[in-house]
Formats: structure tokens, C-alpha cells, sequence
């Protein structure tokens, strides 16, 4: 066996993102950037009124108050998309709208509510700085300025930010195609008749819900313990799919035929077995250009693998910059033990207390239950034995509520 550290290196190294793609930008939320992207345009083009008011020149009206107004001659109106044309002189104002450009000679803008209209005439009753209430050209973006990474997943507020930058399309890492294939004469796809002895392929559908959670194309097939049916599956989906998942088979006994299989088809194993608890029947390796990852079928074994070693893969295959389950600090609320001669997780849920996140390990009976509930994991790592109460901890937030 070696060590989840090592594995984890291992997964990364041997993995290279997808090829890039151009795609449409109303088509990329959730998407990654398949370069570092910047700026085409100033945003905004000119500089533009924040607010319904008057456009003035600052030191006309800086001895202004509700007691001592100053009286300035109203010389036209500024709307978005049509602003005023000539050149503002000291003692003239233009009624201006949110979002209209700024006139030629102002320098700032008095909110409506301080101001009273007369025929022809405004009175100001505040002052304003200069470039009060004026948001400058390119205070949003600036025209070549560095806004998002290569490797950002892309969330709906960094696609406004992109159109505003000028993008109407965006390189982005293609979406990667995974296969799930879950193996034993035991397992059942949902739907079917249950019998007497089987059960339904819940790791099959937890790992495709993952997987889809992420934006990847995904495909589940169950397949039953027989080496011809096991090979045609690894090597069609070989041809139609970025990487393979399969759920069962992975430890070492005469039944367990995925790693055999693919021994004898001549993959470039990296390694099998990890000194991961639970999970430790995990193997990784390289099939014709293309990430295969060889998950043990309890549950829980099937399910962590997948989160510490699986995922993080196939977020370098999708191009994510940070691969694997968001980090946060917490608080232990009570102490757990591992295996010192190992990497431990644990599943648990989170509280929050005064301005901490509180971790409190699960002890469901039921395993599929536990797993249900999590919303985080700790690592107790290789070389400790506890972690301690009121510990401050690193956690693994899974995306539930």
C-alpha cells in the first residue's frame, strides 16, 4: 500500500486537462476558463451617473444648504444612451438619469432629493465633491485589466462580469464525459424487481449524482461478475468516454474481476490499494490515454474514495485550479480517534457556535444513513492518532444544505 498523500500526487501528476473549447457565453455557467481572461472594453465606456439628479460643476454649490440654496441655470437633460452634447459653464446644471453619461464640464452629480426645479432653473440645496455620485469609465472593468484565471469555474455573477468585459463567447476545458460501471452478480439497476439476496447499485447513482453535480456528462451501466461482459463494457466505454468509474471488484479476491481484467488488458497501473481508511481497496490508473478508477463497493469505502482521490482527478481533467471538495476551519466538538498507521475520515455534520463552525463526527448505525446526512469530513492524518476536542481543524464541506 502507499500513503493517501502519495496517491493524491500521484491521481494529479498523471492527469492533464481536457483539450479547450470556445462556447458561447450564455452556454458557460459552471464552465472552466480555459485561459486567463481579460478585459476587451472599458466598463463603462464613459463615465456615468450613479444616480437621478442634476450633472454640476462642484465648486458652484459648495457653500449650498436647505438655507442658502444655489440657483443654477437648467440647460438640458442626459438620459442613458442619449447624453447631452455641449459643454457645461459655471452656473449651469443638466438633469441627468442613472446610467447617462456624464456632460462635458461636470464633475459631479447632486441627488434629486436635494434639489427643487424653478422655471428654467434648479436650486441646490447639498453640496457634492467632485465625482460625487459619478461612476468613472472603466471603474467596473478596465480595457486589458486581468479580471478571472484559467481553471475558475465560472458562477453566474463572473458571467455578467465577462459580457461586460466585452465576451460574447469564452475559451473554456471541455466538459469531461465520465463512465460509471458497477459491478456483481448481486447488484441491481433501480427500477427492477428486487429479489431475494440482491440489492440496488446506490453507489453507481450516488457517483453519477456527483458527477453530474459537477457538470460532467455521465452514463451508468450495472454489470454482472462475468470477465467478457466487464472487458466489452471497459473497452467500449474506453472509446466514447474521458474516464471510467467502476464500483466493485477492486479488492483481491477470485470475484473480484475489474482489476484482473484490467491487468490483463494492459493498463498503466499507478497504484492499488492506499493506506486510506475507509477506502483502501481504491486503485488508479491509466487506460489508453484516459483516467480509470477502480472503487471498492461498500458504500462508505466506494463513497470517500471517490471524494479524496476520484474527484480531484476528474477536477483536473475538467481543468478546476483547486480540485476537490471546498476547505473551511472548524472546531472539533468532541474527540475522535484513528489509526496512526493510516489516513482516517470521518463523516460528520456542522453547527454553528459564536463565530466558529463546530464539526461533530456522525455514529450512525446505518452506513447509506450516515452518509445521507454528512456535510463535512476531517482527516485524522497518516502519523496521528486523535484529534482532539475544541481542536481548530480544516473540514471537507460537501455542497448540502
Amino acid at each position: 500500500m502507499i500513503s493517501f498523500d502519495e496517491a493524491y500526487q500521484l491521481t494529479r501528476q498523471a492527469i492533464q486537462p481536457l483539450p479547450p473549447e470556445t462556447i458561447q457565453l450564455i452556454d458557460a455557467e459552471g464552465r472552466v476558463t480555459a485561459q486567463d481572461l481579460r478585459a476587451r472594453v472599458d466598463s463603462p465606456s464613459l463615465n456615468v451617473s450613479l444616480k437621478d439628479g442634476y450633472a454640476v460643476l462642484a465648486q458652484d454649490i459648495q457653500s449650498a444648504s436647505p438655507t442658502s440654496p444655489i440657483r443654477l441655470e437648467l440647460v438640458g437633460s442626459s438620459a442613458a444612451g442619449s447624453g447631452w452634447q455641449g459643454m457645461l459653464q459655471p452656473g449651469q446644471a443638466v438633469r441627468i438619469l442613472s446610467g447617462a453619461p456624464l456632460p462635458n464640464g461636470a464633475d459631479a452629480i447632486v441627488s434629486e432629493e436635494f434639489t427643487q426645479t424653478q422655471a428654467g432653473f434648479v436650486m441646490v440645496m447639498n453640496t457634492a465633491e467632485p465625482w460625487r455620485n459619478v461612476l468613472p469609465q472603466g471603474a467596473d472593468v478596465h480595457c486589458g485589466e486581468w479580471i478571472l484565471p484559467a481553471g475558475q469555474q465560472l458562477h453566474p455573477t463572473m458571467i455578467g462580469l465577462l459580457a461586460a468585459a466585452g465576451y460574447a463567447e469564452v475559451p473554456v476545458i471541455q466538459r469531461p464525459r465520465v463512465a460509471v460501471l458497477a459491478t456483481g452478480d448481486e447488484v441491481l439497476a433501480p427500477g427492477q424487481p428486487l429479489v431475494q439476496g440482491k440489492l440496488y447499485a446506490s453507489n453507481c447513482y450516488t457517483l453519477a449524482a456527483w458527477c453530474q453535480h459537477y457538470g460532467f456528462y455521465v452514463e451508468t451501466h450495472v454489470l454482472h461478475d462475468e470477465e467478457n461482459s466487464i472487458r466489452q463494457a471497459i473497452t467500449s466505454c474506453l472509446q466514447q468516454f474521458d474516464a471510467i468509474l467502476t464500483s466493485g471488484g477492486a479488492w483481491k479476491g477470485e470475484r473480484d474481476l475489474v482489476i484482473q481484467m484490467l491487468d490483463s488488458l494492459g493498463w498503466q497501473k499507478i497504484y492499488h490499494r492506499v493506506r486510506i481508511g475507509p477506502g483502501k481497496a481504491v486503485g488508479f490508473g491509466i487506460f489508453e490515454s484516459k483516467p480509470v478508477f477502480c472503487l471498492p463497493g461498500g458504500p462508505p469505502s466506494n463513497h470517500m474514495a471517490f471524494l479524496q482521490l476520484a474527484l480531484p482527478g476528474l477536477h483536473t481533467l475538467a481543468g478546476i485550479s483547486q480540485p476537490g471538495l471546498k476547505l473551511l476551519p472548524a472546531m472539533m466538538a468532541e474527540t475522535i480517534y484513528g489509526q496512526p498507521d493510516w489516513t482516517q475520515f470521518v463523516h460528520g455534520r456542522l453547527s454553528q457556535q459564536a463565530q466558529n463552525l463546530v464539526f461533530h463526527p456522525l455514529k450512525q448505525r446505518s452506513r447509506l444513513q450516515e452518509m445521507a446526512q454528512t456535510q463535512a469530513i476531517v482527516q485524522i492524518a497518516e502519523g496521528q492518532s486523535e484529534l482532539s476536542a475544541n481542536r481548530a481543524v480544516m473540514v471537507q464541506v460537501l455542497d448540502q444544505p
